[in-house]
């Protein structure tokens, strides 16, 4: 009886054994079921080293500890993270992915190693610390816990391998001249010279940026819009450049545009009316060297006989004109309309009010009576930095002394076309006049009368 009795005891033990782990493996699966969801972002509790420590012997790693765990983001590994030297070089650096792309370390030389600890990332330079050097370790927006809760705000973190922190403070906007608008997420690098190893961050959503806590000196700012991801200026990436002496503040604004080393060229030629056509350049021109009428010619084909140039104009320029030459032309006939119409018809007396209009909202969207000053001041403050420069436009309309010849062909010549960083050459195209389609035949009159006897 021993033997049986022992054998159910081992069972039960196991059986027991089996429910205890099953039970912590339930425990272990996260919050129970019916509970409220967890919609709070991970939120940093803390960095080593501390921001405004002096280090002068840093080893190891520089680690960001949250509250919990945080997605791996997959493409994290080495490389990346925001470090390189001066950028633009023959070879293209590959993109930063990953964990790396949340993570800008600077000033670095090259890549910086980011790896994920379940709630920590650690960074370090591959170079390591150099001494007696001030680091910015900064936390973009976009960190993602394990229920897909994102922390949508960054964090900054300055610390030194040797000298104590400066004060001064770099800060500026980004503008996209060609687009008119500002440039978001462009990557700002700051080299004080003739060091290239740069200072990086990124302009936030109003094309904004701020370095804080950056030695004083002459330094070369290189804002880029970086297509790629790479945090690197490569070929026909939009960006420019300015340079500043940073004492204890300073303020830039960068110009992005793209650099060509070629001048323009013409790209297409089209009739806009009888007395006009518009050229298209390959790039846009610099509205600060406009072209002048000694310098665009026309020529009848096949014989080259020189046509009169009357007016140039900007694209735009000329679409304006145009649009309100229509729109005076619309209202004249809109007021011979009502006149015409006030004699032909009896005098009557003013119509019935009708149902007084709801108060509707603002503006769509808006609820009524809510405080839109903010959104117009920012709105105000990009077209103020606009206003700044001349737009630039890639379209020019030539208008000439007499009408085109329906059907003609003519050469266009232009002298020194200037792009936006100053690249100048002259360039030609072909403009082909389209013969008028002949007025449609009246189809409206009556058949004859088959019943007629001939």
């Amino acid at each position: 009886m021993a033997g049986p009795a022992a054998g159910v005891g081992r069972q039960a033990q196991v059986a027991r054994l089996l429910l205890a782990a099953a039970l912590a493996a339930c425990a272990n699966q996260g919050e129970p079921p019916g509970g409220p969801p967890h919609t709070v972002p991970p939120q940093v509790v803390r960095v080593v080293p501390e921001s405004g420590a002096v280090l002068p012997d840093l080893k190891g790693d520089a680690v960001i500890q949250f509250d919990e765990v945080i997605d791996e983001m997959p493409g994290t590994g080495g490389g990346g993270g925001g470090g390189g030297g001066g950028g633009g070089g023959a070879g293209v650096a590959a993109p930063v992915t990953g964990l790396a792309h949340q993570i800008i370390l600077s000033p670095v030389a090259g890549d910086v190693r980011v790896s994920w600890h379940r709630s920590a990332i650690h960074v370090k330079p591959a170079e390591g610390w150099k001494p007696n050097r001030v680091y910015h370790l900064e936390l973009l927006p976009g960190i993602v816990d394990l229920r897909r809760n994102i922390l949508k705000q960054g964090k900054t973190v300055i610390f030194s391998t040797g000298p104590a922190l400066p004060h001064a403070g770099l800060a500026g906007t980004v503008l996209q001249w060609v687009e008119q608008r500002t440039a978001v997420g462009a990557v700002i690098r700051a080299a004080p010279l003739p060091d290239s190893v740069a200072y990086v961050t990124v302009a936030d959503s109003a094309g904004d940026f701020r370095l804080t806590d950056v030695p004083p000196g002459r330094y070369l700012v290189r804002a880029i819009q970086d297509q790629n991801n790479n945090r690197q200026l490569d070929r026909r990436e939009a960006y420019d450049s300015v340079t500043v002496t940073l004492d204890s503040t300073a303020s830039v604004m960068v110009w992005l545009f793209v650099h060509d080393s070629v001048g323009p060229r013409v790209r297409t030629v089209d009739p806009v009316d009888s007395v006009a056509f518009r050229i298209q350049f390959s790039q846009p021109l610099d509205p600060r060297r406009p072209l002048d009428t000694t310098r665009v010619h026309l020529y009848a084909l096949p014989d080259t006989t020189p046509v009169a140039v009357r007016a140039l104009f900007a694209s735009a320029q000329y679409d304006s004109l145009q649009a309100k030459a229509r729109a005076a032309a619309d209202s004249a006939r809109r007021a011979a309309d009502t006149a015409h119409a006030r004699r032909d018809t009896t005098r009557a007396g003013p119509p019935p009010p009708g149902p007084p209009r709801p108060a509707g909202p603002l503006r769509p969207g808006l609820p009524s009576g809510r405080d839109t000053a903010a959104a117009r001041v920012d709105t105000t403050r990009v077209r103020q930095l606009l206003k700044q420069r001349p737009v630039p436009s890639d379209r020019l309309v030539v208008q000439t002394v007499k009408p085109l010849a329906p059907g003609g062909k003519y050469l266009v010549r232009v002298r020194g076309a200037t792009n936006l960083n100053g690249a100048t050459a002259d360039a030609q195209g072909v403009l082909t006049v389209p013969v008028p389609k002949p007025a449609p035949r009246d189809t409206t009159r009556a058949p004859r009368d088959s019943t007629r006897p001939p």
